[in-house]
This record gives C-alpha cells, sequence and structure tokens, in this order.
C-alpha cells in the first residue's frame, strides 16, 4: 500500500548537502489519499521482544514486512512467527526500504526519538511506545516533525481507548464534583537502577550493543541495563514516573484539559546522578489546578485521613462537592452517601474502535487517533519535567513556549541532552 517516498537515506543526504531545515521538513511531506480500510498496511516493527510482542499482536492482521531488533534471539522468535519478514538488527537499514507505510516502535525510551525522527523524515506514519521520547527536548521536536509532516501517529497508552475512562471525563467535565482543584495519581511500582556495577561481562552473542545504546552516551554492556532494568537508569530510562506517568496523568490530563504546567517540584531520596529513585513524589501547577504523582509506595493524604476506601493503583479527583476515586477499569464518587441516587450523565465520547485499529484505520484514512503525538507529546513532557524537578532538586519556573527553566541553569541542562556522534538526526 506504499506510496512513492523519499527515504531517509535521501532526506539526510539532503540535510548534509546544507538545504534549508524548514525547507527540507516542509518539502518532503507526504501528500497521501485516504484508501480503503481492506488495503493492508506495509509495516516495519522496531523491537519485537515484551512490549513489542504485545504492539506486534495489536498490529499483526496488517502486512508484517520487516522486523527489526537488536537482540537476535528476539528477532528470531518473531521472525518464526513471520517467516516472510525481513529481518534487520540496525533500524537505519530498515528504514531505508522504499515500501514501508508506517512503523511501530517499541524500544527503550533512548531511543524513542531516534527512530521516531527518522521514520517521520523517511514520510512514514509512527506508533510509538510510551513515554513519547526521554528527554523533554526530543518530545517537542517529535510532536513538531509529525505535525510538519501530516502523519497519523499514536502514542501507546493503550488504556486511553478503554470505556472506563472515557466515563470518568464524562463524569468531570459535567460538574459533577464541582470545581477540581487537584488530582492525584499513584503507583505501587518502582523502578530504581541501584548502584553502577563495578565488573562488566562480555557482550551475550547475539546482541548488538552498539545499536541498542543508539544515541545514548557510550557505555559498556551490562544486565542491569539490558534487557530489562534499563528504565531504572536515567541513561536511558526515566524511572517509575518514566515508565508508569503517561498511563495513570493520561486521564486528568484528558479531564481537566491539560496542556503545560507553569511550576513543578519533585521529591525524594537522595538524589543519584545515574539510577533513578526508588520512590518519587511530584506537583505540577496548571491553571487553577495542581496535578499531583505518587510512587514507590507512597499515596495521596487521602488515604492517610480514612477518606478513601483502600484501592490499588488509581487517580483521585478532589473537587468541591466530593471526590472522583478511579482505576483503569473502575470507578466511584465519594462520599458515597452524598452520591446516593446520583444520575451519571448520558455518554457524550464516541467508544473506541480499539487502540490498535484507530492508529491503523486512520493510517488508511488519514484520520485522526486519540493518542497523536501532538497529545501526547505535551503528556510526556509533564511527565518529564516531574523527573527534571527531582534531578534538579529545586522547584521549577517553567515556560513552556520557549522550553525554558527560568528560574535553574541545572535542571536547564537536563531539558535535552546530546547525542552520541554518529547517531544524530
Amino acid at each position: 500500500m506504499n506510496q512513492a517516498r523519499i527515504t531517509r537515506r535521501e532526506v539526510l543526504k539532503q540535510a548534509a548537502a546544507g538545504l534549508a531545515a524548514g525547507w527540507w521538513l516542509a518539502g518532503c511531506q507526504t501528500a497521501r489519499s485516504p484508501r480503503s480500510s481492506n488495503e493492508r498496511l506495509n509495516l516495519g516493527i522496531i523491537g519485537v521482544a515484551n512490549r513489542g510482542a504485545d504492539n506486534l499482536a495489536g498490529v499483526a492482521g496488517e502486512n508484517i514486512v520487516a522486523l527489526c531488533d537488536v537482540d537476535e534471539s528476539y528477532l528470531g522468535a518473531a521472525g518464526a512467527r513471520f517467516p516472510r519478514a525481513a529481518r534487520y538488527t540496525d533500524l537505519r537499514r530498515m528504514l531505508d526500504r522504499n515500501d514501508l507505510d508506517a512503523v511501530v516502535i517499541s524500544t527503550p525510551d533512548h531511543t524513542h526519538a531516534f527512530a521516531a525522527l527518522c521514520a517521520l523524515e523517511a514520510g512514514l506514519d509512527v506508533y510509538c511506545e510510551k513515554p513519547l521520547t526521554h528527554t523533554l527536548a526530543e518530545a517537542r521536536r517529535v510532536a513538531e516533525l509529525a505535525r510538519r509532516k501530516r502523519a497519523v501517529t499514536q502514542m501507546g497508552t493503550q488504556i486511553h481507548a478503554g470505556s472506563n475512562y472515557r466515563r470518568v471525563v464524562e463524569l468531570v467535565q459535567s460538574g459533577a464534583i464541582g470545581s477540581v482543584s487537584a488530582a492525584h495519581c499513584w503507583v505501587g511500582r518502582s523502578w530504581s537502577g541501584g548502584a553502577l556495577p563495578g565488573e562488566y561481562p562480555p557482550v551475550p552473542a547475539g546482541l548488538h550493543w552498539d545499536e541498542w545504546l543508539g544515541p545514548a552516551a557510550e557505555r559498556p554492556y551490562h544486565p542491569c541495563y539490558a534487557p530489562g532494568n534499563w528504565r531504572g537508569w536515567w541513561n536511558f530510562g526515566s524511572g517509575t514516573l518514566g515508565d508508569m506517568g503517561c498511563h495513570h496523568l493520561d486521564l486528568p490530563f484528558w479531564a481537566l484539559g491539560l496542556r503545560h504546567p507553569t511550576a513543578v517540584e519533585a521529591s525524594g531520596p537522595a538524589r543519584d546522578t545515574e539510577s533513578a529513585p526508588p520512590w518519587l513524589q511530584a506537583r505540577w501547577q496548571f491553571p487553577g489546578v495542581a496535578l499531583h504523582w505518587h510512587d514507590g509506595g507512597r499515596r495521596p493524604p487521602q488515604f492517610e485521613h480514612g477518606l478513601l476506601p483502600e484501592w490499588g493503583d488509581g487517580t483521585l479527583f478532589v473537587g468541591d462537592k466530593g471526590f472522583l476515586l478511579a482505576d483503569y477499569d473502575r470507578h466511584v464518587l465519594l462520599p458515597e452517601a452524598d452520591f446516593a441516587g446520583f444520575v451519571p450523565p448520558p455518554p457524550a465520547i464516541p467508544e473506541s474502535i480499539g487502540h490498535y485499529q484507530e492508529w491503523i484505520e486512520a493510517c488508511k484514512t488519514r484520520g485522526r487517533t486519540t493518542c497523536d503525538f501532538g497529545y501526547a507529546g505535551m503528556l510526556t513532557e509533564t511527565v518529564l519535567l516531574g523527573t527534571i524537578a527531582y534531578r534538579a532538586g529545586e522547584p521549577l519556573d517553567w515556560d513552556a513556549r520557549r522550553m525554558r527553566v527560568r528560574n535553574s541553569a541545572r535542571a536547564q541542562a537536563l531539558v535535552a541532552a546530546p547525542w552520541r556522534r554518529g547517531w544524530e538526526v
């Protein structure tokens, strides 16, 4: 189903030749016409294990023409299921193909932006796991390029497609609990790297470590980084907040129509320049409402005061008429006695056809998704501002338009990170 497009290699050659950035980003936009929903997309899958395996299953009804993973064992397992798909260990080689319509990115966070930018520059539609990027500046850049390219995009906040989130948004926006002054999100999970290793074993056979590092700063292989615990290291991940924030903060972000905070603060144990903390709490101030995050076993103070029933991970909206307590699958208005006989508003937000199907259908019809990179970029920026405030160790006065921390050079230095030589885009 692919249309003729400029390849990634040709785009980068043009950029290197000195063409003005504004021209080549706008000039290679793809003008695509809507296609039949019955046609299958030619998809390239970047990252095929763990979250990648789940995402691959979600799009398996399309034409899987290329598989890419830096671990040959993962690649072999996925290739056995899709024997006609070409296999790659370097996403740059895969994106040199001319027959792709779109890609699905399920790599560690530190390679999200690199993969997404290369794909967008090559004229492809993009699905990317959460968080959208590893740094705030990357999130802004990816979202802006997706807009310029008119790409169909979706970030992997799968629960956004669920009915429960829709009903909660309707309750908040209908004024069921009155004016909302605060919202809290919390998870019990904890991603922390720990101490740096003292010895480094050989790179396992079949693991392409240079490609795994991608644009991240050079360091030797160790199993404490890959395959599983990279989320706990600032060089590759963003701790528990970066891992789970886009799922949970999505609900108040949507319900309250949030965009960019003006001030941010965070607390946790003693800061480590390498490892994310075992727990973290953050507060973002938006016009008229405060948003709070708690992880690693911390929870909102309303639990300590006996105002809430026992609850697992979740979200709490604090209104002047009561509370709305929710998780992925359920919600309750509190105090229950105050809402006896309450009749919820009729459903107004259309049901999703499914998280993956939204993106697939939009790629074909040139429609919209509910978690496109415009929305996902702002959500990711908010999440990452929380980690920046913690790492900087001071409250932030944030100028979103200029992407500047007004009061902290230490925090400003964390808004972006240099990419390793040879991996620049």
